[in-house]
């Protein structure tokens, strides 16, 4: 089995789990409110919810109280995301992919991102939707300034063995409904 097919098979099982989790509507973000309310004050990036995705709003509307919060833009294939400023009531627009964005608004770089993604690992892997979009932009954060990556997902998307690669970057946190998991 290759590692696409592991990806492939990884992500399918992760989507069943993720949609199941949903289904039962326990996903509420009071634990990453908690973990964000450390570092009031630091730029975060967050992301608007898709589908079956755990909604981060309610923790983004408390940081948004105490500094910048921003969310993704993409520009381009193969390229990092951008991310707009964004407040609780700036007017929104459908991006790419159908992700909702800021219509306008100051560019900013953000020095905590929370991740969306299909499946997570206890050791920070993550795989997400396949596009390399997070990563990329990781990499770059990075590079400039260190960037805290907290993966926020619902419990039932973890997974004992997540098939990564080289350019795959490492959640340094990952939250769910239940709690707070450091990678060991």
């Amino acid at each position: 089995m290759t590692l696409q097919d592991r990806k492939d098979a990884a992500r399918k099982a992760a989507f069943a789990a993720r949609k199941a989790a949903h289904a039962l509507g326990q996903g509420h973000a009071g634990y990453l409110s908690s973990v964000l309310a450390g570092y009031r004050g630091v730029p975060v990036g967050g992301y608007a919810q898709m589908r079956t995705e755990i909604d981060p709003t309610s923790a983004m509307e408390e940081a948004a109280a105490h500094g910048l919060v921003c969310l993704p833009v993409i520009e381009a294939a193969d390229h990092p995301l951008k991310f707009r400023a964004w407040t609780p009531d700036c007017e929104m627009v459908d991006g790419a992919f159908g992700a909702r964005i800021p219509q306008a608004g100051d560019w900013v770089t953000p020095e905590i991102l929370i991740v969306p993604l299909v499946a997570f690992s206890r050791s920070g892997g993550r795989l997400g939707y396949g596009g390399g979009f997070y990563d990329r932009t990781l990499e770059q954060l990075r590079a400039n300034k260190p960037t805290l990556a907290i993966g926020f997902a619902y419990a039932a998307q973890e997974l004992a063995d997540i098939p990564l690669e080289p350019t795959d970057q490492p959640l340094d946190l990952i939250v769910t409904e239940q709690g707070v998991i450091e990678p060991s």
